[in-house]
């Protein structure tokens, strides 16, 4: 039986690699079906974050990687409501839907999965 993986991606998408990263892994988890979900923690849910314009960074956006998340399998999506709120992003207003979590959620959270994999 494959092992379960929780990735907790905690960088904002500008800041290097580690976004991109975060979100490749957790779709190629999901293309060979590995049970797997993903934090966005600190920067990280600056990644939902809507209307993003990475050009002017010369970035690329990542917005159509967390889109296809669902059609790889990644149906588990969460957001640190702390994180959130400090950043003043409503989890309403993400590009795709995350479900927010309160720390002791986020423990829980943390427990639930055999390997957890933070970038």
């Amino acid at each position: 039986m494959a092992k379960s993986m929780l990735i907790v991606s905690r960088q904002a998408p500008w800041a290097g690699p580690a976004a991109r990263e975060a979100l490749d892994i957790a779709l190629a988890g999901g293309a060979f079906g590995l049970p797997l979900a993903i934090l966005f923690l600190d920067d990280g849910v600056f990644q939902l974050q809507q209307g993003q314009a990475p050009a002017a960074l010369e970035q690329k956006n990542l917005c159509a990687n967390l889109q296809a998340l669902d059609l790889f399998g990644v149906e588990a999506v969460y957001a640190c409501q702390h994180s959130l709120h400090v950043r003043g992003l409503a989890a309403g207003t993400l590009a795709v839907e995350a479900q927010p979590l309160a720390a002791e959620a986020i423990t829980a959270l943390f427990n639930r999965f055999d390997e957890v994999i933070t970038l």
